[in-house]
């Protein structure tokens, strides 16, 4: 099948925007493309990118009712009480009433999905209450500043005694510094290393947020992807230390709270639960973060967090509009989303890359090239690696989940797609999708009709069982806005994201404040200190170490191929249109992948010649008999396709970095996805846990529970195995004197384990810890040793990078270079 992509020169000529690409490569001091060096002096080649990542956590806390915090809160609230006291008068129905007090009686496994934890002050020590103290001001840039006006709600006395209570996130920096704080002659690279790394963790919407002890530099000598997964696999594994310390050293377990830390993409089923039956305010009450650590004004960032509920819960009623205007809800019967949207509970890892090439020429002035250039082919880059997200769901992360029957109202289901997609888009995801589904009965489709017994009826008399989706997350939560027709948010023009945020907060859908929601996002240099590239499509990864370094190779291997292809002028602004329905045009096979479609539609005579050129190489693509002038294309093929054109305009890259086997492997993943892919993967163990081969033999609850307890028992004891394997290897080096030299460095190991080597102590306690019963005072020595080669990690990237402020024996990042 001709789609009739035009010629080089031809595409060439079309790129004459508002900066010349010649101009640019000038600037930046890179050949005409077919000078020899071309390839070399782009943006993230070899030896040009960094690398950070922020990682967000499942909180829980395990206990009775009578000793965990949230239910505790629950039960004396004003709000429970308030309940209680209009449906006694029959102000409310008695079924809001039951279904909380099921929530709080019926809790089979004792799990406190997100729960806060408390205990006496006086379990800190002297630096601790210092550090608490500083956090629990108003303004943390004067220290003069008051308390800030929440500060209530933190201590409390009970039986003459003060208590803390915080959220876990907290607790991990409460734990480090009371670790610091704890050793009488704590060696100084110790003490700073951990003090800078206080701040790393904190919590940004619901869940604990950790984000990049130091900028990665992404070398062949380091493993390329590797070195990411290695600093994101240590960062874990220190918060599984700080988590097993302050539950032994705060007596949270002898008081009945087990806190607990674990990788897991969705909000939990329970709290979905809860969340159906508590108003908005008291649902951001529960849950949404004060943000006490990373913020200078925690409360203003807590009030910011509060906005953005309120926007997506506001958001997703709008969608029903809008999918009554679709065309997609075609009567008066539907079920309305719960005010209070639940979406913010999600979690997923946020891979950044950043280019020293572009920073450094945006650092320095004189260079020519402006904050215009950058935003120019940043936003260019951006739409041509939106063409490539496909290969990454469910292929690198996942988030398998199960939908029922009766959770197919599409004012549900569909998530935020209302405001993601044109119409068209829309309506085809949705019919393919009630296809995948078999959502018919006698040869008719039927959709569920909201009384949940007659749709549970319907279930099984008609064996309609739903469906299963390989990445749910990314459906459930708003991941990429829409452009509006008179606002683009990537056709390279600076405050493009300003005119877009303020036109869908006039249409109800966002707010000004927010920043602008996007799969793959520019990072400019300006806002933080670094230009670069931010991946925010990756939901759960099986394996850091696996999954994570193939996909940070993947993602600079994408990025660098669209430089490449913008610099040689073969793809212009002109080629892929900034028009709302060439976007969703795009953005509908990524999120058709998410929901695990196998075919989509593009018009014949699509705007996009990027796609066009894309779809050329695209085996057994026909034209449509439902949808006249589209041709239908398989999803597998399309992948197939990136991968041939990867191969193709890519080939001097791939050898360049080393990044043939990363090929190769992608490969087996599409091949075999049952056994490689990360959705492949994890599926299979949630299955083996409860001995089925398919998760539509399950109800929608029992596997979802089931991928639930997976992920907080054995993968996240998987998770810190990695963790010590990291580590292992450079207890190795630093056993044979190979890393931290140095008297001080020596002075740290002996304090910790004196004569013992460092290996051997690893493994006298790597069982203990995997079992989570190792003593706070072992604990305490292990998280040194982590410190320290932290320390060193830290010391060698910088080096490395050549941004190094040195204080003695410790360094730290100059200002602005963080990727986090």
């Amino acid at each position: 099948m001709t789609f009739g992509v035009r010629s080089q020169r031809t595409i060439a000529e079309q790129g004459s925007h508002h900066f010349s690409i010649d101009r640019i490569r000038e600037i930046l001091g890179i050949p005409l493309p077919r000078k020899a060096g071309f390839v070399e002096s782009i943006p993230f080649s070899l030896g040009d990118t960094t690398a950070g990542s922020e990682t967000e956590l499942q909180a829980a806390v395990s206990g009775p009712k009578e000793c965990v915090d949230l239910p505790i809160v629950i039960e004396h609230s004003n709000y429970f009480a308030n309940i209680i006291r209009r449906s006694a008068a029959g102000d409310t129905s008695s079924q809001v009433v039951s279904e909380l007090q099921e929530y709080l009686d019926k809790n089979n496994e004792g799990l406190w999905e997100n729960s806060w934890v408390r205990f006496p002050i006086s379990k800190l020590n002297r630096f601790a209450k210092q550090v608490l103290d500083s956090d629990l001001v108003l303004d943390k840039k004067n220290p003069d500043s008051c308390l800030r006006g929440d500060a209530t709600k933190f201590l409390y006395r009970e039986q003459g005694d003060e208590y803390l209570r915080v959220p876990i996130s907290y607790l991990l920096k409460l734990s480090l510094a009371d670790i610091i704080g704890s050793q009488k002659r704590i060696p100084e690279v110790i003490h700073r290393t951990g003090e800078r790394l206080m701040d790393h963790f904190l919590n940004d919407n619901t869940s604990p947020e950790t984000f990049s002890f130091h900028v990665v530099p992404l070398r062949l000598e380091t493993g390329f992807g590797r070195a990411i997964a290695k600093e994101t696999s240590k960062r874990y594994l220190l918060t599984q230390l700080l988590i097993m310390y302050a539950n032994e050293k705060f007596s949270l377990k002898e008081s009945g709270q087990n806190a607990l830390l674990y990788l897991s993409p969705h909000p939990p089923i329970r709290q979905k639960k809860l969340n159906e039956c508590i108003s908005d305010s008291f649902y951001r009450e529960l849950f949404m973060s004060p943000c006490l650590s990373g913020w200078n004004n925690g409360q203003d960032k807590h009030a910011y967090m509060c906005l953005c509920h309120q926007v997506l819960s506001r958001s997703q009623l709008n969608g029903v509009a809008k999918l009554r205007e679709a065309g997609i809800i075609t009567r008066n019967l539907v079920v309305l989303p719960n005010v209070s949207n639940i979406s913010l509970a999600n979690n997923g890892t946020h891979l950044s890359l950043g280019s020293t090439k572009l920073t450094e020429a945006l650092r320095e002035q004189s260079s020519g090239f402006t904050r215009g250039h950058e935003k120019f082919v940043g936003d260019l880059v951006t739409k041509v690696v939106e063409h490539f997200l496909p290969l990454f769901v469910g292929t690198y992360s996942a988030a398998p989940y199960r939908l029922g029957f009766a959770d197919f109202h599409p004012e549900k289901v569909l998530g935020f797609l209302p405001h993601e997609l044109d119409y068209t888009h829309l309506r085809m995801i949705w019919r393919r999708w009630k296809k995948k589904a078999k959502l018919t009965v006698l040869g008719r489709p039927m959709t569920p009709f909201g009384i949940d017994p007659l749709d549970r009826l319907l279930s099984i008399v008609f064996r309609v069982k739903g469906d299963f989706v390989p990445d749910f997350r990314l459906l459930d939560y708003l991941v990429a806005v829409m452009s509006s027709n008179r606002s683009p948010a990537l056709d390279g023009k600076l405050g493009n994201s300003d005119r877009l945020r303020k036109d869908l907060a006039d249409l109800g859908v966002f707010d000004e404040k927010m920043a602008l929601y996007l799969p793959y996002r520019l990072r400019e240099f300006a806002m933080v200190g670094f230009s670069g590239f931010e991946g925010r499509h990756y939901s759960l990864f099986e394996s850091l170490e696996d999954d994570m370094a193939a996909a940070a190779n993947m993602q600079t291997l994408v990025t660098a191929l669209a430089f490449k292809l913008v610099l040689q002028g073969k793809v212009t602004h002109s080629h892929i249109p900034d028009d709302p329905f060439t976007e969703s045009e795009r953005r509908q096979v990524f999120f058709g992948s998410a929901i695990g479609l196998p075919t989509f539609f593009i018009h014949g005579k699509t705007g996009n010649l990027f796609m066009k050129r894309i779809m050329e190489h695209t085996k057994a693509v026909r034209y449509s008999r439902r949808y006249p002038g589209y041709v239908r294309v398989y999803n597998r093929q399309y992948r197939r396709a990136l991968v041939d054109f990867l191969l193709k305009e890519g080939s001097d890259l791939i050898e360049m970095l080393n990044l043939k086997g990363t090929v190769e492997d992608l490969l087996r993943r599409f091949e075999k996805p049952e056994e490689f892919s990360a959705a492949g993967r994890l599926t299979r163990e949630v299955l083996q846990t409860c001995g089925t081969k398919s998760p539509l033999s399950m109800t929608a609850d029992d596997f979802n529970i089931a991928a639930e307890r997976y992920y907080r028992t054995t993968m996240k004891r998987r998770h810190i195995i990695e963790g010590l394997n990291f580590l292992h290897e450079d207890l190795q080096l630093l056993d044979l004197g190979q890393i931290a030299r140095g008297k001080k460095c020596k002075d740290a190991i002996f304090c910790s384990i004196k004569d013992r080597g460092a290996c051997d102590f690893l493994e006298r306690v790597r069982e203990d810890v995997l079992n989570e019963t190792v003593s706070a005072d072992t604990l305490k020595r292990l998280i040194d040793l982590v410190l320290l080669t932290i320390h060193y990690d830290s010391t060698e990237s910088l080096r490395k990078l050549g941004t190094v402020k040195a204080y003695g024996d410790h360094t730290a990042p100059i200002r602005g270079e963080g990727n986090g």
